[in-house]
């Protein structure tokens, strides 16, 4: 009796990448040709309405090649909307995410596969050493401490979006109501058996990158508001905290008074007080707001992304 091989879907968010599709393509070509007797591969692209010659360049590529299968968004709805969108379009048994830039190498399929079929339902890549700035590479790890620190359960470090899910990872994602998603914290937050192998990252092969600082800040507040109530709880906490402070502090001064009622009336400490304040009470309005903000754009229920158009998706497999 045959045994049906598996479908491997290989995930790949575009943005302006069109110096590095040619280059992609062609090691994708390569692997599918090294795994066709285990399984079968599919490609499948959005594209977050890129401006240069990526819609272009995929579709010429659909056309010579029903394994690639792409959709392209009606404007740019972030990384993270961009690599969900591209889950819900997948056909594969299990999907492996990668970037389009190369800097994370195809190759390591085989190894998630072999991993995949020893019946881990998460594999990611963990990241040895990557080619960037030293004060980038501390703030970055100091965000992944942080980041695992506040959260509920435990996060990988080091670890990206560079992964293989098995598709029932994928059915778990999809019941998860969320406008702002951190798919690396949500789906480490869903359990699986999940299992991780090191990796050195290597530089963009062309084009540049599209996360900058405040891209990883808008990503960490991404991360710790999704994924954690430690804020609301250390909001908490400090309210407290500056509460005993405040009335160990009127009683230390209305004893003080009581002994000596010459003391002089000193308006810097009333002044520095009042700023202080303000400033905690700032604080904590901006965490509730934070979190409130969530919960009005889970309530406006605004889709994942809207697709502009499609290549080999047919009208009846469009989910958005």
């Amino acid at each position: 009796m045959m045994v049906k091989k598996p479908l491997i879907s290989i995930s790949i968010p575009v943005l302006n990448e069109a110096g590095n599709l040619d280059a992609l393509y062609a090691r994708l070509c390569e692997i599918g040709a090294r795994m066709t007797d285990r399984c079968d591969l599919e490609f499948v692209f959005s594209d977050n309405h890129s401006i240069d010659a990526t819609w272009e360049k995929l579709t010429a590529l659909a056309q010579n090649d029903q394994r690639v299968r792409a959709i392209r968004f009606a404007k740019n709805f972030g990384f993270q909307r961009s690599i969900l969108a591209n889950y819900l379009h997948t056909r594969g048994d299990a999907v492996m995410q990668i970037d389009a830039d190369l800097q994370d190498p195809p190759e390591m399929l085989e190894v998630f596969f072999e991993r995949w079929l020893a019946g881990y339902r998460v594999v990611y890549g963990i990241r040895r050493k990557r080619p960037e700035g030293p004060l980038l590479h501390a703030f970055r790890r100091l965000g992944y401490w942080f980041i695992d620190a506040v959260s509920e359960y435990p996060i990988p470090r080091d670890a990206g979006d560079f992964r293989l899910i098995d598709r029932s990872v994928i059915q778990a994602l999809t019941k998860i109501k969320t406008a702002t998603p951190y798919l690396r914290g949500m789906i480490a937050g869903l359990g699986f058996s999940q299992t991780g192998i090191p990796y050195d990252r290597t530089a963009r092969v062309a084009g540049e990158s599209k996360f900058n600082v405040s891209g990883l800040i808008r990503l960490g507040l991404s991360a710790v508001f999704n994924h954690s109530t430690v804020p609301l709880r250390l909001a908490s906490l400090a309210g407290a905290l500056v509460l005993s402070v405040t009335l160990v502090g009127a009683m230390y001064y209305i004893v003080l008074r009581v002994m000596n009622p010459d003391l002089p009336r000193g308006m810097a400490s009333i002044h520095i007080l009042v700023l202080f304040g303000i400033g905690l009470q700032s604080m904590l309005l901006g965490i509730l707001g934070e979190y409130l903000l969530r919960i009005y754009l889970i309530l406006r229920a605004e889709p994942i992304a809207i697709i502009q158009e499609s290549l080999n998706i047919g009208e009846a497999e469009l989910k958005l």
